[in-house]
């Protein structure tokens, strides 16, 4: 699951800088940037998740 979420963050980082550095497609580059603080969260959240129900 730590490799999909790695593969998904560099996505979106490049998405984000294609989108900054294009002046027409800076719709792209702010999907990308939320797209990015998503799965950043969407991480977190899992990985909390994980450890809290690993303890006995």
């Amino acid at each position: 699951m730590l490799t999909v979420i790695v593969i998904l963050l560099v996505v979106w980082a490049i998405l984000a800088v294609v989108g900054f550095a294009l002046e027409g497609l800076l719709w792209l580059g702010i999907i990308g940037v939320i797209l990015f603080v998503g799965t950043v969260i969407f991480g977190f959240v899992r990985r909390a998740a994980g450890r809290r129900n690993s303890r006995p």
